[in-house]
């Protein structure tokens, strides 16, 4: 294992592409008089360096021309690049994440690793050694960054070494190789208001909010004795009894009969459950649980049966239309940038991606419809872990407002996604195994939400900047929220004595981001008493858009500087910041308590058009961005802050 030591690095470089070896003398890398003698990446408790390699050369995005030198260091957490260059906290106007620095990327957020030789660059396999000399890397993230390094002004096989290191641990073949298990940092749960769904309280609760009859909560699954994929508390008919349910669990795949996710004040629920085992024709078994269900129902109304397995993707479906769409977000340079430029929308039509989108829209509509009509809705899919939990948790947001808060949407993520077993390990390919199919399920789901959001503009309390930050952050493997396949899992690893982890939410959003960042999670205009209390989402092609934010940030082409949704986002910001001010001196006037008029000054901002992740900084000055924020912060403690894209993307 290699471990920081002293070196020396250039600050900067110019050019670097396109010279021989033999004429490296002739490129202008800018040296600086003024070397540092040490450099290291900053490391968390538990974090280790594995490989490091020094006078490393990172391309800026889509140039062969610019970028930084510095050291490049892979640990147990992290690729990490750090340059002498990298800004103070206060300077700089980014997203900020505690855990991670500017340059530096998740193991488990790597998705594939590329040899570069000239202008040409091969694929990697996980686990292979490299025996030759690597001359530079071209790294394609799971969020659609990209990354490339040069090693060409490196000392010799540093290359080889952290190429070697990258693809053995950005590719663990065990899951226990995660970092969560190495993170010794201490953990103090400081968030309390989302259920976890592990106990019989959180259930109950939602139970209470929702009205729900016939319906009662059943120990049956204790010790997952029932399936190992649903949780140990379940929601079943009121009328079935345990041993009924057991006999018929063992004709259903992953052992999943129908239980319930949510019910209407009138009676109507929603309910999930899987296909029967395939090897299964006799379907009496499936009759008597949904006879059940129609007995939950106060009319004693029929259910509607909703089959999800042949009317949207399969998982394989969704990743290879994901696959499409991330080479067209990823493009190598700016030749072909152009290239794909002249032939977009037929590349986005080839991918498949919206009408993936679509598809799952009109499912929940149709879902939502039903619900409305007073009619339980039964969706059945294969394993019932899958599309069965996008399509019921985007439902529940068409039908119940709760749901459209922050605090309704991480909690709805909790049950219907976490509590319920989708498969978050496989999906999102923390683990290499070629027998588990990788595709971005929670991917397809929040870029669902996001339409919704375009269309609803103040009818959701959160920002695309939230679940922008949502996908990232299900690719850090510190927290245990999208860390494990199923609950059965995620016990199993916290009790285990040998290695026991430590469970950290995500939902605790303090240790990952600081207080400005969070407050771009929360929307101003939200006005939940402008609309109904049930959403209808259009669905149709036409009124669906690509997600720019989280696809195209990492293209600076794409990018508008001082100008986009972001820039009417701090505008409305401090216009609502100068309200509340201005209304606060009103309320002291009229008390007596103030006799001068004091002016509330504003000053102009300006960011670009995919802030808060754009590599690019305020142009006028960080701490204007700041004080902006800042003045915010009154209206983040009373859950008010914006969306900046769906303003700008409002249906009329």
């Amino acid at each position: 294992m290699f471990k920081p030591s002293d070196k020396r690095v250039s600050m900067s470089f110019r050019s670097y592409v396109g010279f021989n070896d033999h004429e490296t003398k002739a490129v202008d890398i800018a040296l600086e008089e003024n070397f540092i003698e040490t450099l290291n990446p900053r490391l968390l408790p538990g974090e280790a360096v594995v490989a490091e390699a020094q006078n490393v050369l990172m391309y800026a995005p889509l140039s062969e021309k610019q970028g930084k030198s510095g050291i490049l260091t892979v640990t147990n957490f992290k690729l990490s690049f750090v340059t002498t260059e990298e800004r103070h906290r206060e300077e700089r106007g980014l997203q900020e994440n505690l855990l991670l620095g500017d340059y530096d990327v998740c193991l488990s957020n790597v998705d594939e690793v590329h040899q570069m030789t000239g202008d040409k660059r091969r694929k990697m396999l996980p686990g292979n050694n490299i025996s030759g000399k690597v001359k530079g890397l071209y790294i394609v993230c799971k969020n659609m960054k990209v990354i490339q390094f040069s090693f060409k002004f490196s000392p010799p096989n540093h290359g080889k070494t952290v190429t070697n290191a990258l693809l053995h641990h950005a590719f663990p073949r065990k899951h226990h190789l995660l970092f969560a298990y190495d993170y010794r940092e201490p953990y103090y749960n400081c968030q309390r208001a989302v259920s976890m769904f592990r106990d019989s309280s959180d259930w109950n609760k939602e139970l209470t909010r929702t009205g729900a009859v016939g319906w009662k909560l059943s120990a049956v699954n204790q010790g997952f004795q029932l399936s190992i994929s649903l949780p140990e508390w379940l929601v079943v008919p009121a009328s079935l009894v345990d041993c009924q349910l057991m006999e018929a669990a063992r004709h259903f795949r992953s052992s999943r009969p129908p239980v319930w996710c949510w019910s209407s004040k009138n009676g109507a629920a929603l309910v999930r459950m899987a296909d029967l085992q395939p090897t299964i024709t006799d379907r009496t078994q499936e009759n008597i649980m949904l006879e059940n269900v129609r007995k939950g129902h106060p009319q004693l109304t029929q259910p509607e049966l909703m089959e999800l397995t042949q009317d949207l993707p399969s998982p394989k479906d969704v990743y290879n239309s994901y696959y499409k769409l991330r080479d067209l977000c990823t493009p190598d340079n700016v030749r072909q940038f152009w290239i794909q430029d002249n032939h977009f929308l037929a590349q986005v039509e080839n991918s498949r991606w919206l009408h993936t989108v679509s598809a799952c829209l009109g499912k929940a509509n149709k879902a939502a419809a039903f619900l409305k009509d007073n009619v339980t809705v039964v969706l059945q899919e294969a394993d019932g872990r899958d599309m069965s939990c996008l399509v019921s948790s985007l439902t529940q947001l068409l039908v119940d407002s709760h749901f459209r808060t922050i605090l309704g949407f991480q909690t709805l993520l909790q049950k219907d996604w976490i509590a319920m077993g989708h498969p978050f390990s496989s999906r999102l390919g923390h683990i290499l195994n070629a027998d588990v199919q990788q595709s971005p399920i929670l991917l397809l789901y929040l870029d669902c939400v996001w339409q919704l959001l375009r269309q609803y503009p103040s009818a959701f309390e959160f920002t695309e900047t939230y679940l922008t930050t949502l996908w990232d952050c299900a690719h850090m493997t510190v927290f245990d929220t999208f860390l494990f396949d199923c609950e059965h899992d995620r016990l199993a690893a916290s009790r285990d004595a040998s290695k026991p982890i430590v469970l950290r939410t995500l939902w605790d959003w303090g240790e990952v981001f600081v207080e400005k960042d969070i407050a771009l999670f929360r929307n101003p205009m939200y006005n939940p008493g402008k609309f109904g209390s049930v959403l209808n989402s259009y669905s149709s092609l036409p009124n669906l858009a690509l997600w720019s934010q989280c696809y195209f940030r990492w293209v600076p082409l794409l990018e508008i500087k001082c100008g986009g949704a972001p820039q009417i986002d701090l505008g409305l910001r401090a216009l609502h910041a100068q309200i509340d001010r201005l209304q606060e001196q009103l309320a002291e006037v009229k008390a007596g308590e103030r006799t001068t008029n004091h002016t509330v000054c504003t000053a102009k901002q300006h960011v670009t058009s995919f802030f808060p992740f754009s590599a690019s900084t305020d142009p006028v000055s960080p701490g204007l961005l700041n004080s902006t924020l800042a003045l915010n912060n009154s209206f983040a403690s009373n859950e008010a802050l914006l969306d900046s894209q769906s303003l700008l993307n409002a249906p009329d």
